[in-house]
């Protein structure tokens, strides 16, 4: 696999073409997300936990194949995050997610760095004159911070609990951006990877 750095050399050139197909008589600001999806629901792994000493931890294991998704965005630079929550992966949620994600940063000229996935690539996707796309290389979901954010959700709120219903998965992932929105250092700390370079 090749390592970040040489991955990601020509982010600033991307990130160059990308602010110039803005219209040029557009002078809002740019700002740079990095967009990705994850699968949340009541199938659950244990995993090793603290205990006092002496006792052995008990947790509880379950399979239950119901699933919501979060999209989320993120920017390194300022720690701000973006997120729907919906019942599948396809165009038309994607289409959703970006029109509310244009709607929100209608001031700014925004940058969406994600992977290739199909719903991302498909000429069905519904385009947004203050949206700009650039798509990371395949197989490479270490390049894109927002697999950070996905890692600390599972930390906060699904490590050896069961749900026992769907509201009860949604209700745990609204708390746990409502958090990271409320701490929006710790998400930059967690998201602006050293190598980045997002001057645009």
């Amino acid at each position: 696999m090749l390592k970040p750095r040489k991955t990601l050399k020509k982010l600033p050139e991307y990130l160059a073409a990308a602010s110039l197909s803005f219209q040029p008589n557009d002078t809002r600001p740019i700002q740079v997300f990095f967009q990705d999806e994850a699968r949340f629901g009541r199938i659950n792994t244990p995993v090793a936990c603290w205990a006092p000493k002496g006792q052995r931890p008990t947790v509880s294991k379950q399979i239950v194949r119901q699933y919501l998704y979060a999209y989320s965005a993120v920017n390194p630079v300022s720690g701000d995050i973006f997120s729907i929550l919906a019942p599948n992966c396809d165009t038309d949620i994607m289409s959703l997610f970006i029109e509310n994600f244009s709607n929100e940063y209608q001031d700014y000229r925004n940058i969406m760095i994600m992977d290739k996935a199909g719903w991302h690539t498909t000429s069905y996707l519904k385009s947004f004159d203050n949206v700009r796309y650039i798509f990371l290389p395949p197989y490479s979901p270490e390049l894109n911070p927002t697999e950070h954010l996905w890692a600390k959700i599972r930390d906060l709120k699904f490590r050896n609990i069961t749900f026992n219903s769907m509201n009860e998965v949604m209700n745990a992932l609204i708390e746990c951006f409502e958090y990271l929105d409320e701490n929006k250092d710790m998400v930059s700390k967690l998201t602006y990877f050293k190598w980045l370079n997002l001057d645009v």
